[in-house]
């Protein structure tokens, strides 16, 4: 049985472990036998915590035996990026000067899904300093495979982690996103991800020193996980939903919402701001589409979603200018080649004025509530978390063209996390050898619906993963 043990869910791991059916030892070692079959081949996993993650399986089984009642997570082992913080371990961003960082204390995430049980089995990988582009190539560890097709990017910055869920290395994947890094590679790696609202899961990304981030870091940056079900994605929203001290933005609202009255209506857009969508895509919306109808949903296709350009456009500026005192030291850190991805940004889009970004702090609360209007209408929209399935490793970092494709690829994941909305990728099938997905996004503080739309959709579609990695003829040779 142990050799099954890494492809059962995550909810069913926890069951089994509580369950006395197997050990939470005999769990994690299931899951460091895969890393070691698999890991070569796809290099998703970085830093391997195999003999912590064993002490933490035998206090669980200890605890479990003393007749303890176990978390909802227990023994469930699941890999955390490099640049969220693992007591103990170092956060090293993918860059060799951080190589020796050593975390004093779990992220609030890493220690709400310790307290529910589940167990860290080692960092994943990113971009370098999760700046260096999409793809998910680090300086210190090289690039991660997607076990789809080798000749395409896993997606990221949150990489690493959709390929260790994708392949039964992990059965859980903590990663971050402020623009479509949790939703981007769950598109790619064909699982599912869940981007929450801003606020929902408390987080601490001072990392680097004692001082906070700017007000754009601040709101647009969210922890969010990954899983092979929506089943497993919603287990881990319930655990990490709360608030902590160490994070004022968490606020205490419910998990669950009231029930919304008739069908739910589904806004369907199948390409944001009419800037074009490959037909794969526009076939998993239509896909999507009809499995939510079957479901008994109101789903009706729209013009478009709000201010799509403006809204893209301020998030480019507010972001930039935040970001421009710090750019010659961060330039240095990324190294030749691995700065090329924010300097294009630099280059087409000037840092405002004091005066300019007051006036764009006003643009973000008018595009804010467009949203929230919008939505009010349509509790729920059907979109692309990214617009084409999986492009080429680096397309992103190679010249303004291919910058400006990935940008126009993953704008309603850019424009959703402007607004700080919820969102749930899910998989909607596999189209030429690749995995195609969408996304579902809910009003503010309503997961809930956005998942129970997601499991519907996965009712009628099914799950993808776990895979074995797939080797292509001929990766393409590219330079970072």
């Amino acid at each position: 049985m142990r050799d099954a043990l890494w492809k059962m869910s995550a909810a069913a791991q926890a069951k089994a472990v509580r369950d006395a059916h197997v050990s939470a030892v005999e769990l994690v070692d299931s899951h460091l036998d895969r890393i070691a079959e698999v890991n070569p081949q796809v290099n998703a996993v970085t830093q391997l915590l195999a003999e912590r993650a064993r002490e933490a399986a035998t206090r669980t089984d200890r605890r479990r035996a003393a007749g303890e009642a176990l978390g909802p997570l227990a023994g469930v082992p699941f890999t955390v990026k490099e640049s969220t913080a693992i007591e103990g371990v170092p956060t090293t961003f993918g860059t060799e000067r951080f190589r020796d960082l050593v975390a004093s204390a779990d992220a609030p995430p890493v220690a709400r899904l310790r307290a529910a049980g589940a167990i860290p089995i080692g960092h994943s990988n990113i971009p370098t300093l999760i700046l260096a582009g999409m793809h998910t190539r680090s300086e210190l560890f090289g690039d991660t495979v997607n076990p789809w097709d080798g000749s395409r990017t896993p997606g990221g910055s949150s990489g690493g982690d959709a390929v260790a869920v994708a392949t039964g290395m992990a059965a859980l994947g903590l990663g971050n996103d402020s623009g479509g890094s949790v939703r981007v590679p769950a598109q790619f790696c064909g699982v599912a991800g869940l981007k929450p609202s801003t606020g929902r899961f408390p987080a601490d990304h001072r990392i680097l020193g004692p001082d906070d981030p700017g007000p754009a870091s601040q709101i647009l940056v969210t922890d969010g996980p990954l899983a092979r079900s929506v089943g497993d994605l919603r287990l881990a929203y319930e655990v990490l939903a709360g608030t902590d001290p160490r994070d004022p933005r968490a606020v205490p609202v419910p998990a669950y919402g009231e029930a919304l009255p008739g069908p739910v209506k589904v806004a369907v857009v199948a390409d944001p701001g009419g800037h074009g969508v490959h037909p794969a895509v526009r076939g998993a919306i239509e896909t999507a589409a009809d499995a939510l109808r079957d479901a008994g949903y109101d789903v009706r296709e729209v013009q478009d979603v709000p201010l799509m350009d403006e809204a893209l456009e301020a998030y480019g500026r507010i972001t930039v200018t935040e970001f421009a005192p710090t750019w010659p030291v961060v330039r240095e850190l990324l190294g030749k080649g691995g700065d090329r991805y924010i300097q294009m940004a630099m280059e087409q889009t000037p840092p405002a004025s004091a005066d300019e970004f007051m006036k764009l702090m006003g643009t973000w609360m008018t595009i804010r509530r467009s949203w929230a209007e919008f939505l009010d209408a349509y509790p729920l929209l059907l979109g692309p978390s990214f617009t084409e399935p999986p492009v080429e490793p680096g397309l992103e970092s190679r010249d303004r063209a291919g910058r400006d494709r990935v940008g126009s690829g993953m704008r309603l994941c850019s424009v959703t996390s402007f607004v700080g909305v919820p969102a749930v990728a899910i998989p909607t099938g596999v189209v030429d050898g690749l995995p195609s997905g969408v996304q579902i996004v809910g009003r503010t503080f309503r997961e809930d619906l956005c998942l129970d739309a997601a499991q519907a959709i996965e009712d009628r579609l099914g799950v993808l993963t776990p895979i074995d990695p797939r080797a292509p003829e001929r990766r393409p040779e590219w330079t970072p």
